[in-house]
């Protein structure tokens, strides 16, 4: 049985692939999640923000107090003393490296084109196989249009491109006026790779104390059919391997997401409930499908029930629509 498969030119052991969490910032839960079965892992983020911190407070200590006497300045630390944190993720890298045997991928979150982006090539020196970018953004300004908002992207993805080596994925939002449009240019931009899809966490209100506060919802099998039509739809017109990122629990979630097409199927909140181990748990769900269906590898599977595959093609369009209406009937008390 061949569980093998190829993910932004990655040769991986099979489709399972951690995606960015809690998990990923231990050393000792990366070996895990390896031992269990996982063929590459997406570390957790580093952000736009922690980089810009690191910036403003270097300035701070090495030029705010410049006219003071030169015996004062020996009360302030060297800059290079200071512990920084996205140093520490830099050294994070080599150390995931040295544990383990499957591919590292990094992950960077952030909304600019900025000087953040100079930590890819730093990514790239530590040692990651991959970069995952994530870009977390709400566009909230009403005269922002939507061609601006697909800009910011595709500059982030040739600014990242143009430093680095190694292959880069997008985390995208599904929120894309012309979906299938944006991941065509930012496969033709050179994403390697596109996650379907980024998972907006959304504010809730304490009615007690009126206020704003976040809600962290983990997520279910439910939520697969956004990425799984998007999947379907997109696999075989663009060039970027597809990487299936919301709502898998289940060995039955991950098969559909490859028979969509994905490359790989990411997984978080089935870990995060079920613990490390379930991933072994998926891993055999899958190869006794496999078996029971007869089928001797992954790459057999893939994009069998694509949109191109399908002789209803429609059904993943609007014609589905009136269907799925129409097949409602409700219940009888």
């Amino acid at each position: 049985m061949d569980l093998s498969t190829n993910y932004m030119g990655l040769l991986l052991k099979n489709p399972l692939v951690p995606s960015s969490s809690p998990l990923s910032a231990d050393i000792s839960k990366i070996k895990a999640l390896e031992d269990a079965g996982a063929s590459a892992i997406v570390l957790h983020s580093l952000f736009e923000e922690q980089i810009n911190f690191e910036a403003l407070e270097l300035h701070y200590y090495t030029t705010q107090h410049a006219e003071w006497y030169p015996e004062a300045l020996s009360y302030f630390p060297e800059p290079e003393k200071y512990h920084l944190e996205p140093e520490e993720y830099l050294e994070h890298i080599r150390k995931a490296k040295e544990a383990v045997d499957i591919p590292i991928i990094a992950s960077l979150n952030g909304v600019t084109a900025g000087g953040w982006l100079h930590y890819a090539s730093k990514i790239v020196e530590a040692g990651a196989d991959a970069l995952e970018l994530n870009i977390y953004y709400i566009p909230t300004d009403i005269h922002f249009t939507g061609v601006e908002v697909e800009n910011i992207y595709l500059t982030i993805l040739k600014t990242v491109k143009k430093a680095v080596g190694i292959p880069v994925a997008m985390k995208l939002s599904p929120y894309f006026s012309s979906m299938a449009s944006m991941a065509y240019k930012l496969a033709e931009a050179g994403a390697d790779g596109l996650v379907l899809f980024n998972r907006f966490y959304q504010p809730d209100f304490n009615l007690e104390t009126l206020e704003v506060v976040p809600k962290l919802v983990l997520s279910s099998s439910d939520e697969i059919r956004l990425p799984l039509r998007w999947i379907a739809i997109l696999y075989g017109h663009i060039s970027s391997s597809l990487a299936a990122g919301s709502g898998i629990h289940t060995a039955e979630d991950a098969l559909k997401m490859l028979m969509a097409g994905a490359d790989v199927t990411m997984l978080c909140s089935a870990i995060l409930q079920n613990g490390i181990s379930y991933l072994n748990t998926i891993l055999g769900g899958i190869r006794n499908w496999l078996e029971r269906k007869e089928y001797a590898s992954i790459s057999e599977l893939k994009g069998s029930m694509s949109q191109r595959s399908v002789a209803e093609p429609a059904a993943f369009e609007r014609a589905n629509y009136m269907k799925v209406l129409h097949s409602y009937r409700e219940r009888t008390i």
